[in-house]
């Protein structure tokens, strides 16, 4: 089998903590993991020439990934993100505005990038600035490949018009528990129960498969008349920073091998509860996710 090549469209960002600093962003965090589990992981976004830019630079190709689409912004910092991890299951971001990721540039040679994907993932939050929102939805429209909505809501930074544009595109949804009421609310859609939701948003947009997540409670996943609905794993919890961004690439890359739905769900739900026990949103894993497979038989 050839090795895919999965893009993470959107924000490339430093986490704060009080005491250290990680890289992360949603779309950035499912290419590393894509890539820990098989991939070729490219990051498509954009960072300062600060020093922290240059840093998360040298990181990401330190890990593997493919940096040949992250431009290079000389006007906006490298975007940062401060994380209040004080309870370690259900973190909290403050996401800085005018940052380098909010001026993505959908170049021809940027656009391209989008006929070789074999997936991409992408959400609301690179798409709070007309620049990238433009950007991403250009790059989405022209993918051939898997179109992955992970919807990520943060702070105020969505509005009707990205969430209704961006599942008209996407084949997978994802989003958590918590993030249902706000999306039912937006687009006029009954959001009282995980069922109730997912059948009214499939029954208006073309998409194949919804994902909802419930952080310590498992996930709920459906596909057109087809559902799996998961208990949670038994974790020791280091943090749950990542974690869903890890269900996302688990998901993602079974869905491109052709796997059943409850195996993706199953799968997808284990990688989710092992990177809760490691720090940050990119931890070296990949080894523990060959050993997963192993056990999975796949």
């Amino acid at each position: 089998m050839s090795t895919p090549l999965v893009v993470g469209l959107g924000e490339a960002v430093w986490d704060i903590f009080d005491t250290d600093r990680k890289p992360g962003g949603a779309t950035a965090n499912v290419a590393y993991q894509a890539a820990q589990l098989g991939a070729r992981g490219v990051v498509a976004s954009r960072v300062g020439t600060d020093e922290l830019g240059q840093e998360l630079t040298r990181y990401l190709v330190q890990k593997g990934l493919d940096i040949t689409w992250l431009q290079t912004d000389s006007e906006h910092e490298t975007g940062k993100v401060t994380v209040d991890a004080t309870d370690p299951g259900h973190p909290t971001y403050v996401i800085h505005p005018h940052v380098a990721w909010d001026y993505l540039d959908p170049t021809p040679e940027f656009l391209q990038l989008a006929d070789q994907a074999a997936a991409v993932c992408f959400g609301t939050l690179a798409q709070r600035s007309p620049a990238s929102r433009e950007a991403i939805q250009q790059f989405i429209a022209r993918t051939k490949g898997l179109v992955v909505f992970d919807v990520n809501l943060r702070q105020q930074f969505y509005d009707r018009d990205s969430l209704d544009r961006s599942f008209q595109r996407a084949s997978i949804v994802k989003l958590n528990l918590d993030e249902v009421p706000p999306v039912a609310e937006k687009l006029g859609l009954p959001g009282t129960t995980a069922q109730s939701f997912a059948q009214a948003l499939l029954a208006k947009y073309p998409i194949e498969t919804l994902i909802i997540t419930r952080a310590e409670h498992g996930c709920y996943v459906t596909s057109r008349g087809e559902e799996v609905d998961l208990p949670g794993e038994s974790v020791t919890l280091v943090d749950a920073v990542g974690a869903g961004d890890a269900f996302t690439a688990a998901f993602l890359m079974l869905t491109l091998e052709g796997r059943p739905l409850e195996l993706k769900a199953r799968f997808a739900n284990r990688v989710g509860a092992l990177v809760v026990g490691h720090a940050g949103a990119m931890p070296p894993v990949a080894e523990q996710y060959r050993q997963l497979r192993s056990e999975f038989g796949i």
